[in-house]
């Protein structure tokens, strides 16, 4: 490790630190521990079903290595997406969220250490969406609020929290499972069936899912369907 990547580790730890110091001592204010209601919170499972919008989400806490070829797929056909990054992945690899920033995709929140949500009390779930959102503010410099839970696994009090702390819940209209089924074909097959406007497609950092992306892009362009950040495909 070089001297300038190991001082910005550094600076990276002792950033978490402090962030994890603040939470303990001071927590998060009187606004995140409001009465719950039900009722109010609710994820998001698709976008605006009015306008042909399908978006591709990419969850990253592992997988760097095959980043640069998703990247350069998406810069080869004006494919903008959503990376939602988990913190732990992302205070070592600033250098790709600023490479994100760059290029014009749009960067979420995955959660600091990938844990299941449903399980966790209301001050490690906010930790976890908490301390990961000022990481990725200090490192690339944008404010995040959206919020994919890792695994998809979340209960009411997520929702809640992720509300209180300025944040949408993303969920997914098709799954790739790209991170279990190595199969191109599969992987292709589940992110194409049965196409509608508003999708969100979930997928992740694989060999399989670079070699399947190209296709999956001329599919939805070619049935006139445009490729946009999940911000937008919710909002438009």
């Amino acid at each position: 490790m070089n001297k300038e990547k190991f001082f910005r580790n550094v600076i990276v730890n002792v950033l978490i630190v402090s962030m994890l110091c603040t939470v303990c001592f001071f927590g998060f204010g009187q606004e995140v521990r409001q009465v719950f209601n039900p009722s109010k919170y609710k994820a998001i499972y698709n976008g605006n079903t009015n306008n042909p919008n399908v978006s591709l989400m990419v969850n990253v806490y592992w997988g760097t290595e095959y980043l640069d070829d998703m990247l350069d797929i998406f810069s080869k056909t004006d494919t903008k997406v959503t990376f939602f990054v988990g913190g732990m992945w992302a205070s070592e690899n600033e250098e790709y969220l600023q490479k994100f920033v760059m290029l014009g995709h749009e960067i979420g929140n995955h959660g600091y250490y990938h844990k299941e949500h449903s399980k966790l009390t209301r001050e490690r779930n906010e930790e976890e969406i908490y301390i990961t959102h000022q990481l990725v503010k200090s490192l690339a410099g944008i404010e995040m609020n959206l919020f994919a839970p890792p695994s998809g696994d979340f209960n009411d009090l997520t929702l809640e929290v992720a509300e209180k702390l300025g944040y949408k819940t993303i969920m997914w209209t098709k799954d790739t499972i790209d991170w279990r089924d190595k199969d191109t074909d599969l992987i292709y097959n589940r992110a194409t069936a049965k196409p509608n406007n508003g999708d969100l497609i979930l997928m992740h950092p694989t060999k399989n899912t670079v070699e399947a992306l190209p296709a999956i892009i001329n599919f939805y362009k070619n049935k006139g369907y445009n490729l946009t950040t999940v911000s937008t495909n919710i909002s438009s």
